[in-house]
């Protein structure tokens, strides 16, 4: 593969010039070394596979430290594909654990709004007084 500018790696990864120098900061990928004499870096092949595995990552809710943790054991000479999926399992149940407790929080919801007469003043909405009573919590 023939080397990326920048502008190139980002469309073909389908990110924001931005966004690479944010994963270079951040370790995820390596800035190329400036060619001596001046003039824009060259991105690698390798580079923009670790963008396109960035991405698909965060698309499947990893955060940046746990993807930096997958690209470590993605490259790492002898990693079994059972660490893979280790990390795949622990993702799926914190997903999982988000999902239960936003249903809670929609329960919780749906109870104060059936509960709430939907008129008369404010300050004798039930839906408000839960949420000072809860506050003092």
């Amino acid at each position: 593969m023939q080397p990326l500018r920048i502008g190139q790696a980002a469309r073909k990864a389908g990110i924001g010039v931005e966004t690479i120098r944010f994963y270079e900061r951040k370790g995820l990928v390596s800035q190329p070394p400036r060619p001596i004499g001046g003039g824009a870096r060259d991105y690698s092949g390798d580079t923009l596979w670790r963008l396109k595995f960035i991405s698909g990552a965060k698309k499947l809710g990893f955060s940046l430290a746990e993807i930096a943790d997958l690209l470590e054991l993605r490259t790492a000479p002898n990693a079994q594909c059972v660490a893979m999926q280790a990390r795949a399992r622990r993702k799926r149940d914190e997903i999982q654990e988000r999902i239960e407790g936003l249903a809670r929080l929609k329960d919780n919801l749906d109870e104060l709004i059936a509960a709430c007469p939907g008129r008369g003043e404010i300050q004798q909405c039930s839906i408000v007084d839960a949420i000072e009573r809860s506050s003092e919590k």
